[in-house]
């Protein structure tokens, strides 16, 4: 499943959650949501995947539209890009679901917070675009 995308070395840290990444949806009915979620987690080139843990209205909309927009920033350049992904499947096991349990579980264990990862939303990567790029 190619994609036809280069995932950049800065694009990939993008994804690894040190600025938190906007999801931008929307309602069947045309209502824009937007969200901020901590980390936007790598499969393969062709692939990502979203945590769904509380996101209702976020989960719900993507139900209803299934390409939707993530807008994320690298740490170290500043530099973002809006990418169009399209949702692909929900996992409830399996590696990836289990991989992102535990980075969730790691980060939220020091501040006595439990999060329950109820499935790994995996979103195939239509487009990229670099929206800022620090000169």
């Amino acid at each position: 499943m190619e994609t036809g995308v280069v995932i950049s070395t800065e694009l990939k840290r993008a994804f690894d959650g040190v600025v938190p990444f906007v999801v931008a949806t929307s309602s069947s009915d045309g209502i824009p949501n937007i969200t901020f979620m901590s980390k936007l987690f790598y499969v393969d080139k062709a692939h990502v995947a979203l945590s769904h843990q509380f996101m209702n209205k976020t989960w719900k909309n993507i139900l209803d539209h299934p390409v939707f927009l993530a807008f994320v920033t690298d740490p170290e350049t500043l530099g973002m890009w809006k990418v169009q992904l399209q949702f692909v499947e929900q996992q409830h096991e399996g590696p990836i679901f289990e991989d992102m349990e535990m980075e969730l579980m790691a980060l939220t264990t020091p501040q006595n917070i439990t999060f329950s990862l109820q499935s790994a939303l995996i979103c195939k990567i239509l487009t990229v675009e670099q929206v800022f790029k620090v000169i």
